[in-house]
Formats: structure tokens, sequence, C-alpha cells
């Protein structure tokens, strides 16, 4: 049976001392539990070891496990974080070794295990106990900044402790032990101009007058420090750049006294004759110079307006240069001055800075001046032969040298131009066509080497004559019913002008027939009403009604018109509603334009035609070849696949298939030719015009021939030649005719015609047979 042991630990370091074993009933205090058994076993228990980090002597003592019981063949052991390499404990007498140097800032503590264990079983003779090994901190870390370097900025002339940035620096030792991580600064150099506190770090200026155009930055070197009011510790610096940030405290001044531009007198209003120049210190972005003339009639020749990025005056014109004028040299003293300063941060003592500034105007060759901007002219119309006014343009130069006139008008412009510069009418104007008539008028030097030229324009109204006489505003078709009563107003009319209608003007109406089924009654404001005089209509005796009405107006002179208006009578019903009126348009004349058209598509249909009888009568005079004999004529019309009765008729019929008829034909022998047969034979019907019998025994031999071609005899005797001169020689529309045809006349035609002779002339054939 094991014994209970009592262990103690002694741990001996420079600080805490001997480790004092406690038993567990002292380890739950306020408890106070005690267990009752047979027997009491103890546990290990153990406060934290402390050691020194950075010991350099190796190895260091670091704390003892001890027992009150010795024990034969018993050991002491570590486990845990770094057990038997960094620490290591004597097995017979529990001392713990340190092996490797430790610092705090990487790792502040490391927990092990100790054990009490048999040495041949490895069995453990007590419960293993937890224990921790807390390293305590020393002064080995200097302060260390935030950053390496600090980029900073304060306004120029700012004042007095004005706050600039603020710098951190972190010390890695412990803060508990002996201010080893409290952090003191101090400027050591720069601390004339700038100042820190010692505690935050904040750095704010010592003085108020910072001038950037002096000098933009500073360079200030701070210092932090650790374990304030000791001797020793660690300390570190950083150098932190502070800009100064520019304001508008400097003043432009102009860079010459005297500014001399040499300007040509045909430069343009609003371009630029000079610029001048000003030094401003501040930055662009605080320049808001001004520039002021001290004399006020310059701005009528001039304009001063600053540029935004050069900062430069910029002169513009802003009258006509003349150098024939009195003005031809212009001196004059111009102000610059920035109002935007404050002037208790000015520098200079003159807020203002003066230059004069000289332009002389140089002479150049210009072109002719007209006396006007534009010209403006008023002419009546209908006036012709008239010389309506004239332009004038000299020339400004000292040469004055003559001057021509030239219009871009064309040929059809009624207004003309004269090389003296009088504008005349040429043609009759009419307002009511074009009440206004504009050109542009050239003036050029007729003298000069440079032919300078100006042009300017021209403008005619054309005023309005009394010359068009009133007439109806629109198409009138009024109607009314056959029982209207007397004085009935059927209609209201009013009427246009194409002259002016300008206020004042009347128009009267009457009508210009006294004996009418109508009335005119002029209403005096323009209109009139239509009434009806003699009522109760027939429509057998009249449908329409034309009423004549004089329309003049109140003008100088006096116009007027006869408009007809056409009345219809129609058919109403009970409530007055109209039911059937005769159309009046039918009535109505065909238009011109109608004519025209009618004339045109009659003459091209008339040109068509002439067209086709002369391409026919063409075709007509084709050469004949005559002198072919009846084997030629089918190979040629057989090989190129042409249809006909002959050379020129290519489009009547396949000769081959009349051939074959021919050659059943019984012939004399004394007209019967040597050499073989070039035709197939069939027997001709016994009566003229009996074709059918003879186009079924053709079918039946075409269908069993096997040397022919198989022509499709119903189709091919379907087409007929358009140049033969009978009107159609085919059997089948003979065969469907009731008339009798003869066709001897095939005999007096001649050898071209002597196959058809045989074939269709069925008298003489049957004359052969007997």
């Amino acid at each position: 049976m094991m014994k209970f042991l009592w262990l103690h630990l002694l741990v001996s370091t420079y600080v805490s001392g001997p480790l004092v074993l406690c038993t567990k009933e002292k380890r739950h205090q306020g408890r106070h539990h005690i267990e009752h058994h047979s027997r009491v076993k103890r546990d290990w228990v153990w406060n934290e070891m402390s050691v020194h980090e950075e010991q350099t002597k190796l190895p260091f003592y670091i704390g003892k496990l001890k027992t009150s019981n010795a024990i034969p063949n018993s050991r002491y052991a570590l486990q845990g974080e770094y057990a038997n390499s960094i620490f290591k404990v004597e097995e017979n007498t529990g001392d713990i070794y340190g092996f490797e140097r430790l610092d705090r800032e990487k790792k502040s503590q490391y927990e092990l295990t100790a054990l009490f264990v048999d040495r041949k079983t490895n069995k453990t003779l007590e419960r293993p106990g937890v224990f921790v090994i807390r390293l305590i901190d020393i002064n080995d870390n200097a302060p260390i900044f935030t950053q390496e370097s600090y980029n900073a900025s304060v306004s120029e002339m700012s004042s007095h402790g004005t706050l600039v940035t603020l710098v951190t620096a972190v010390d890695a030792d412990d803060p508990t032990v002996a201010g080893h991580a409290i952090v003191t600064y101090t400027i050591i150099q720069g601390q004339q101009i700038f100042r820190i506190n010692e505690k935050t770090g904040a750095i704010s200026t010592a003085v108020s007058n910072l001038d950037r155009e002096t000098k933009a930055s500073y360079e200030i070197i701070v210092q932090a420090k650790d374990s304030p009011g000791l001797d020793g510790g660690f300390s570190s610096t950083v150098t932190v750049t502070i800009h100064l940030n520019d304001i508008n405290d400097n003043f432009p001044m102009f860079t010459e006294k005297l500014f001399t531009f040499n300007v040509p007198e045909d430069r343009r209003v609003g371009e630029v004759v000079g610029k001048i120049s000003v030094q401003d210190l501040d930055e662009p972005q605080n320049r808001n110079t001004k520039y002021i003339f001290l004399k006020e009639r310059f701005q009528e020749w001039f304009q001063i307006k600053t540029n935004a990025q050069t900062n430069e005056g910029i002169l513009i014109l802003k009258k006509p240069l003349n150098f024939e004028s009195k003005d031809n040299v212009f001196r004059m003293n111009i102000e610059a001055t920035d109002p935007s300063i404050d002037l208790r941060v000015a520098k200079q003592e003159k807020p203002k800075s003066t230059t004069e500034v000289v332009i002389n105007v140089l002479d150049v060759d210009e072109p002719p001046e007209f006396s006007k901007p534009f010209y403006l002219f008023k002419v009546k119309e209908d006036v012709k032969f008239k010389n309506i006014d004239y332009v004038l343009a000299t020339d400004p130069d000292a040469a004055k040298r003559s001057v021509r006139y030239s219009a871009n008008n064309n040929r059809d412009d009624p207004i003309r131009v004269s090389v003296t510069g009088s504008i005349f009418i040429e043609k009759a104007l009419d307002r009511e066509t074009k009440a206004w008539h504009n050109l542009t008028v050239t003036a050029e030097e007729i003298d000069s080497p440079t032919k300078k030229a100006s042009s300017v324009n021209v403008y005619i109204q054309v005023l309005d004559v009394n010359d068009n006489a009133p007439e109806f505003a629109e198409h009138y078709t009024p109607k009314v019913c056959e029982n209207t009563a007397n004085e009935h107003v059927i209609l209201q009319i009013s009427s246009t002008d194409k002259d002016e209608m300008v206020p004042g003007i009347k128009f009267t109406y009457y009508s210009a027939e006294k004996e009418n089924n109508f009335t005119v009654l002029d209403n005096h404001d323009n209109t009139a009403s239509i009434i009806v005089k003699n009522g109760a209509f027939n429509r057998d005796v009249a449908k329409f009604y034309y009423l004549p009405i004089v329309i003049s107006d109140n003008g100088t002179p006096e116009q007027s018109s006869t408009n007809t208006l056409t009345i219809t009578v129609c058919k109403c019903n009970e409530n007055g509603e109209f039911t059937f009126c005769e159309e009046a348009a039918k009535r109505a004349a065909v238009s011109a334009n109608t004519l025209i058209i009618v004339f045109v598509s009659i003459f091209l249909i008339l040109l068509v035609v002439t067209l086709l009888l002369i391409l026919k009568r063409m075709r007509g005079k084709t050469p004949i070849i005559l002198g072919k004999n009846v084997p030629e004529i089918h190979e040629q019309l057989v090989t190129y696949d042409e249809e006909g009765g002959g050379e020129m008729d290519t489009n009547s019929y396949d000769v081959s298939v009349l051939n074959s008829v021919r050659r059943n034909v019984v012939r004399p022998k004394r007209e019967a030719e040597p050499g073989p047969m070039l035709y197939a034979q069939v027997q001709k019907p016994s009566r003229n015009g009996d074709m059918f019998s003879m186009i079924e025994a053709k079918k039946d031999e075409a269908d069993n021939d096997g040397e022919g071609l198989p022509y499709d005899t119903l189709h091919i005797f379907g087409y007929e030649g358009s140049e033969s001169t009978v009107e159609s020689l085919s059997s089948l529309e003979s065969g469907s005719s009731d008339s009798e045809i003869d066709y001897d006349v095939l005999n007096d035609w001649g050898p071209r015609f002597k196959m058809l002779a045989d074939l269709y002339g069925l008298e003489q054939l049957e004359e052969f047979a007997y």
C-alpha cells in the first residue's frame, strides 16, 4: 500500500521568495469543508513561479520541487510547454532551470505540470500538479513611433498655439512595472518654432509669423523616451515635416512700368490687343487680381479681363480702330489690386500697383465702308423702270480710292444695282407674289492692288396697291328646299382680298341682277346674307339657280368682282331636311388639268401604235430566200425548231407534218420525182375540209413511227404564223368553221406554196388520183 507524502515546493526567486504548500482545505477558503476518510490524500497545490526575463547566464535557476518523505526509486519530472527543452528539472532534487534566454514581450508566461513518479514503473506517486512560470519585465524596449515619418500642414500666418499634428510612440514593456512603458515627448530640433505636449505628443505653433513665401516647409525632430523621472531608459526619434499652406496675403505687382502694343486698325471688335502681367507670390488659387482703368473714357474702347491661370490682364477691343482718326494712339494708366486680401495679414504697405499702357494704331488697307449698317427701301408695287434709291460706300484710307458696286441677285430678280450704287426696278413688282426683296450689295475698290471689298444687306419692302378685287372666302354650295318660305336666310357669305388687309377695309355686297328669286343683304360687317325672295320652288321648272353677286372694297382705286352662287333646289322631308339634291358638280366643265392629262394619254397611245406599225413594216421588208428545194426547207425548219409555212413565217406551223401529209397524196406519175420519198404518206380525206380522219391517222402513224420526231399534231397546228398572207391555214380551225374556203389560189402562188397547194387543193389532187 502506497504511503501518502507531504510535498513541499520551495521556489527561490529574487523577488517572491520560497513557495508555500497549502492543503486542499486551506485552498477552499470560506468553505471550511473537511473530508473525513480512513486516510488523508494530499494534492499538488502551486502558486506561480516568477523569474526575470532576458537572463543571459544559462542555465539559470527558476525554482525547486521538494517532498517531505523520501521514497526510494522515485524522481521528479515536468510536462507541458517547452518542458525538457527550455525548462528542465533535476530528478533527484526537484530544482527547475531555464536553458534559453526568455523575452517577456514575445511570451509572458509558461504553463507546466509537476510529476512525482516511480523510477522503475513511471507510475505517478502523487497526483500531477499544474503551475505557471511568469516572466518579470525589465526595461529592455525603446518607444517606437507608429509612423516612420510624419507629414503635416498648417496655414501660414497662423496664430500662436495652432495645432499642427499629433505624434504617437508605443513601448512594448510592461506598463505596470516601474514606468517601463510610460512615454514622454520632446522636440530636440525646431523647438523655437513649434512646441509639443510631452504627454500627448500634440505639436502646435510657437510663433505667429510663419510666412510661406519666406520658407514653405520645416523639418523638426521629436524624441520619445520611457521611464520618466528615472535614470537611464530608452528613447527614439522621428522626423516631422510641416508644410505651410498658402493664403492670399500678397498684392499683385506689375512686372513692367510701361507696356507698349502696336495694333493694326483692322483688328476686329472682341479680339485681344495686348496682355499685361503682374507678379503675385501667392499660389494661383489664391490670386484674385483686378485691373482698373484710372480714366473711364478708355473703357469705351477697351476691356480688361483677368486670365485665371496666368493672372494676366487681357486687353480686348470694344470699338473699331481707325488710323485716319485722331484716336490712333492710346495712353492709359491701369491699376492692379486684390480686393480679397485681409489687410491685417497683408505684407506690402501699398495694396495697389500702377503701370502705363500705350496702344499705337497702325494703318492698313481697309475695305470700303458703307454709310449705313444696312439699307431699307420702300416702293409701291406695279412700278417698273424706277430708281428707288442708292447705297454709298467710301474708302476710309487716305488714298480715297473709287468704288464700284455689284449685287448677288440672279437674272430673274426685278431689282438691279448699278455700278454707281443706284438701285432701280427693272420689272414690275407684285406684293401678292413677293412682299420683300433682299439682296447683298458689294462695294469693291477699283484701283487698289488688293481689291478690298465689303458688303451690306439691302431690304426692299413692296408696298401694297389696291389692285385685286375681293372674292368669296370659300367655295359655297348653298341648298334650298322646294317649299322654303320667303325672307328665309339660306347662307351667310364672307370675302377675302389678296391685297393687304389693313384695318378699316370694308366689303360691300349687292346682287348683279335685280329680278331674281333671291336677294343679297349686306350686313355691313364684311359679310352678307342670302335671303329667299320668291319661294315655293319647283324642281321640274329649275333645279339650279344662279345668283351673281358683286363684291366691292373701299380701297383706292376701288376694286370689285362678280361672283356667282349656284343654289341647288332639293327635296326635303317634313322637318326641312334635305332628302335628295342634284349634284351641281356634274354640270361643271372639265378642268384644264384634266384635259391636259387626257390629251397627253391619247398622244402616248398614238405614239405607241405608230411605232408598232413602223416595226411591222420594217419586218415585212426582210429579204426572202428563194430557190431552195423542199428537203432544204425541211432540214432548216427541223434543225432550228421553227414553225410556219415559209422562211419568212417561222411561227406558223410545223412543215414536217404538212410534208408527211403530202407523202400520202397520190400524185401523177409524170410529176413523180426520182429518188427516195422524203415524207411519210397518208391517205388524203375524200371531202374538202374533212381533217378529222387525217389527224387521227397521223396520230396513229406518229405513235408507231420509231424514226420520226414525237410531234404533237394537235399542238403544232394550234399556232398560226404572224407573217402569212392568209389569215389562218389551220385544219383544226377550218374544220370547226361552217364557211367554205377555197384553197385553189395556192396553185397560183408559185413553187414556194406548191406543197400547200398539193395538200389543200383537193379538187386538183382528186384529178391526179384518177
